[in-house]
């Protein structure tokens, strides 16, 4: 393990963050960085530098030597969902042939092959479904706990346990004391830790634009503040690159911060959980409502301030009535951007151990290459996935494909679990990737599925990774 965060670093808004020497101190964890500080290492300092930096911080918090992964399943229990995020592809009313709603039988069967390849946690979440009851959700849990005493339920993001206080009803003054009737009622029954799925953007504007029906950014907080409470981790997420602008990135990592501060203050002492890591990843825009808004490069205005820009706040009080085109008009992420984004998050959450790398979305090789941008964590080996996906990109990769991956970017590759403890760490020949005889065979099983917008035929390509490219 690498150095300390015990800490609450102090902050220099003075600070010049392009020299070296206040960048070395943000490293070390001896200064923390404001949002107008971030965005002068945003859009000033040169991209390698970035993510030089960001790399040193890596280092001091989780050594040189290993770089992660867990092995988990993504299960997407149903699809059927109330909110109506103009950057989903994956929902349904309910109505339609391929609504559905899994049998917990047919959720046991997926864990069992999670068991059978060596698998530790589930990664559960769904649509909003008003037609299931806290009953049903305790059955399942109580089943999974049941059946596989030694698989972690990773399940059921913010937005989920909000609908289930409106599903739900559970007394209580506050959302807060609701929010524990029904959180404490899961855990009892075996749920373990919360995803951060449903972050998005937190500034309002920009979440009243892109997620109808979904909580505001004060719910999604209070979950995860409860979770804390209640002994539970959890993870912070991010989606860009879409109608939002820079500074709307940073206040959602600086509320992330600050929430995380109160978690540590309150919680910590009494065995409280607190979030363990941040992902970000940018907009899939494929089958989405908000993926048909044109890119703001197409417009003819690229020497224009983008119109998320210009709304954006660091304080996140932006309006929607600042630009015209505000939520009309997207600025699609590419992989300078991630990397920078990515680099940005690991310097500027100083309270938060772990930074995920993409692969989902990005691909192989720039989820390799945030190694270097402030990434310690390779996430999971995928072996189902839905909701990406269902947005035209899915990229798959076996455990052999992820040591093979993090051990050619100069780490050892560790499996851990949802704690971050090492399971293994696969330092000598019986490394899944050094069994490998044969990397066509391996290469041929994993493949990338570009779906063409409009429903064209789907074009199978495979990956270049292995010991022969």
């Amino acid at each position: 393990m690498g150095g300390s965060m015990a800490s609450t670093p102090p902050l220099n808004p003075g600070a010049d963050v392009l020299d070296p020497a206040v960048m070395q101190d943000v490293v070390t964890g001896d200064l923390r960085l404001d949002g107008t500080q971030a965005m002068r290492l945003f859009h000033e300092m040169p991209l390698q530098e970035l993510g030089r930096w960001a790399d040193a911080r890596c280092r001091h918090l989780h050594g040189d030597q290993v770089r992660t992964y867990v092995i988990d399943r993504n299960i997407n229990y149903t699809n059927v969902c109330t909110a109506k995020c103009t950057f989903c592809a994956f929902r349904r009313d309910g109505h339609e042939d391929d609504a559905y709603t899994l049998e917990v039988e047919q959720i046991l069967e997926k864990i069992q092959a999670l068991v059978d390849i060596g698998g530790t946690q589930i990664l559960m979440q769904g649509g909003m479904n008003p037609e299931l009851p806290l009953q049903w959700y305790v059955d399942l849990l109580e089943a999974i706990g049941d059946r596989f005493p030694g698989i972690h339920v990773h399940a059921f993001s913010p937005p989920e346990f909000i609908e289930f206080i409106e599903f739900f009803d559970p007394p209580g003054p506050t959302l807060a004391e609701k929010l524990r009737g029904v959180m404490g009622t899961l855990a009892k029954a075996g749920l373990r830790s919360v995803p951060g799925g449903g972050g998005e953007i937190f500034a309002d504007a920009v979440r009243r634009k892109i997620g109808l029906g979904k909580c505001d950014a004060e719910a999604w907080l209070t979950v995860m503040q409860v979770a804390h409470e209640l002994g539970m981790n959890t993870s912070a997420t991010m989606m860009f690159g879409h109608i939002e602008g820079v500074a709307d990135r940073i206040h959602h990592m600086e509320l992330v911060r600050q929430w995380q501060e109160k978690s540590i203050v309150d919680h910590a002492a009494d065995g409280g959980g607190r979030y363990m890591a941040f992902i970000s990843w940018p907009f899939q825009r494929e089958n989405t409502p908000l993926g048909r808004c044109r890119e703001w490069e197409d417009t003819g205005d690229q020497d224009a301030a983008f119109p998320g820009d210009v709304v954006a706040r660091l304080d996140g009080s932006g309006t929607k009535d600042a630009h015209r085109e505000f939520g009309r008009r997207i600025r699609m992420s590419g992989a300078t951007d991630y990397l920078r984004t990515q680099a940005l998050s690991r310097l500027y959450l100083d309270n938060i151990y772990s930074i995920g790398a993409s692969w989902v979305t990005m691909g192989p090789h720039i989820g390799q290459t945030a190694l270097a941008w402030g990434a310690n964590d390779m996430g999971s080996v995928m072996m189902e996935e839905n909701v990406v996906s269902a947005a035209g990109t899915t990229y798959c990769l076996s455990e052999p494909l992820i040591c093979h991956l993090v051990r050619e970017a100069g780490f050892t590759p560790a499996q851990r679990d949802n704690a971050y403890r090492l399971l293994r760490v696969h330092g000598n020949g019986q490394s899944p990737d050094l069994q490998v005889e044969d990397w066509s065979t391996l290469r041929a099983q994993s493949l990338h599925v570009e779906t063409t917008c409009g429903g064209g035929n789907d074009n199978e390509v495979a990956l270049t990774i292995g010991g022969d490219h």
